[in-house]
């Protein structure tokens, strides 16, 4: 296991859902709270970021056709990095101003899985969607706090969801033919203090890696939801991850500054930064949303 670097000293205050972008070699996340997009050059350095101009951008996409797929709270858009223009494609859950979109990702049918919840408080009136290529939105689960946590095992059979407020991470049985899921069990739960599920990724070998929200680590379970390992971070807000680099060999890690208070922020100088870990082990290319 090599060491930890910060990439990007960004000071989000809620970066979110790194995606590495295998056609440009960049990788890409969000500021959920700015909003603004960011993406990163880790062979230059070179950092760019572009404003959003929704409320909250939940999470991205990449697409088949070029570009990103934004979640918000006005539903899923395209958006083209080049032009600067952003399309509307659909909204799962019209006329629920209250509501907004949050973790997403495909799977390699390229159907777009993302969920939404309650952004003005903490109760359980999220869902979660899939988005088919064709725009049709079919409600695969209901009654949700947080979601987060979308991946799909290496084989296709499985697809893990949390519910960071319900301190757990299940796992269907998945059929990618039909794009739908089948029994649940329980995958892991988190009981550390304040720590709980976030974003989380699969490496070649189909084990989980989870960022833990408020616990300062990320956590990599066995397919058989057995801890494997766990990498502390000098962070108290890791909140999502993925494998990237041009042998997927790198772990991004992003963080969030909030809730912090000006003091906790001042002893934690990368909180909201995107950092990275050489783990040993790689990742898988990331699918793209054919719609």
């Amino acid at each position: 296991m090599g060491g930890i670097a910060c990439a990007a000293a960004t000071r989000d205050l809620l970066g979110e859902v790194p995606v590495w972008c295998w056609r440009s070699r960049r990788l890409w996340w969000v500021d959920v709270l700015t909003p603004r997009l960011h993406s990163l050059d880790p062979e230059t350095g070179r950092l760019r970021s572009y404003a959003i101009p929704f409320r909250r951008l939940g999470s991205i996409a990449l697409r088949d056709r070029g570009g990103l797929v934004l979640a918000t709270e006005r539903g899923i858009h395209a958006f083209d990095p080049e032009s600067g223009a952003i399309e509307f494609l659909v909204d799962p859950e019209p006329g629920r101003p209250n509501r907004r979109l949050n973790d997403g990702r495909c799977d390699r049918a390229g159907r777009f899985w993302v969920g939404s919840m309650n952004d003005e408080a903490f109760v359980p009136e999220g869902r979660f969607f899939r988005v088919d290529p064709d725009l049709r939105v079919a409600t695969i689960l209901e009654n949700i706090i947080i979601p987060n946590s979308v991946a799909f095992s290496p084989d296709d059979r499985t697809l893990y969801f949390a519910d960071t407020r319900r301190f757990t991470i299940w796992a269907f049985s998945f059929d990618i033919s039909e794009g739908t899921i089948g029994d649940r069990r329980v995958f892991a739960e988190v009981h550390e203090g304040e720590a709980r599920p976030d974003g989380s990724c699969i490496d070649q070998e189909g084990y989980l890696w989870n960022a833990e929200y408020a616990g300062g680590r990320v956590v990599r379970y066995a397919p058989t939801g057995e801890i494997d390992r766990i990498v502390s971070l000098p962070v108290t807000y890791p909140t999502c991850c993925c494998f990237g680099g041009t042998d997927l060999g790198t772990l991004f890690v992003t963080s969030a500054r909030f809730p912090l208070s000006h003091l906790q922020a001042s002893r934690e100088p990368l909180a909201g930064a995107l950092l990275t870990i050489e783990t040993g082990f790689r990742g898988l290319p990331e699918p793209l949303f054919r719609g």
